[in-house]
């Protein structure tokens, strides 16, 4: 019995294309691990979770469809189409209603998205501090929420900005520590403690 031969083809990885992947190969590829995001062109492959992401995740999804109008839909973890290189996977989205046209519904269009939310990991905090923000804005979301923990107790801490539509860039229009209370994209009051993470 010989052993066979390794060949540059013999990996499960998928090879990128000289000019990096579209919207279009993100969603034929097969067995793309779960939650895979395209940022420029590369995919990026999600690592395990903190328990504090999946908490605060469940909770500002609960928060948001208890007071979001009927035209406005609170999500988790749904892919948004910013361009034909980029598709990030925000933690929390709130888009149109209308938008969501049935079970079978993979992605969100830019432009239906009223809200990005992301919760810093540790494996994806410039991502999700740098990379990530300027790329919502550039697709003209209104309202991206930055959530990370604080204090020696790890709290909640959610910082809010408002795209300015002159400079196409996020400017912060609060940092919350105990309750998220804002009125863009429609008035919102949520209890953020670590009592109210806790009790989830």
């Amino acid at each position: 019995m010989t052993a066979e031969p390794f060949t540059a083809h013999s990996s499960r990885w998928p090879v990128p294309p000289q000019d990096g992947y579209t919207v279009d190969d993100l969603f034929t590829l097969p067995d793309l691990p779960p939650h895979t995001e395209l940022l420029d062109g590369s995919l990026v492959f999600v690592s395990p979770q903190r328990f504090f992401h999946s908490c605060m995740i469940d909770l500002l999804v609960s928060g948001l469809r208890s007071s979001a109008p009927r035209e406005l839909k609170a999500v988790r973890e749904m892919s948004v189409v910013l361009d034909r290189r980029n598709v990030p996977e925000p933690d929390v989205s709130v888009v149109r209603s209308d938008a969501v046209t049935g079970p079978g519904l993979t992605r969100f269009q830019a432009a239906d998205v009223l809200l990005a939310v992301e919760v810093v990991s540790p494996d994806s905090e410039a991502r999700d501090r740098d990379t990530k923000p300027g790329k919502y804005a550039s697709a003209g979301i209104p309202n991206f929420w930055l959530v990370d923990m604080a204090g020696t107790d790890n709290h909640p801490v959610v910082r809010v900005y408002e795209l300015d539509p002159v400079s196409k860039a996020y400017a912060l229009t609060g940092i919350h520590h105990d309750r998220l209370k804002t009125g863009v994209p429609f008035p919102i009051d949520i209890d953020i403690t670590r009592e109210a993470l806790d009790e989830l």
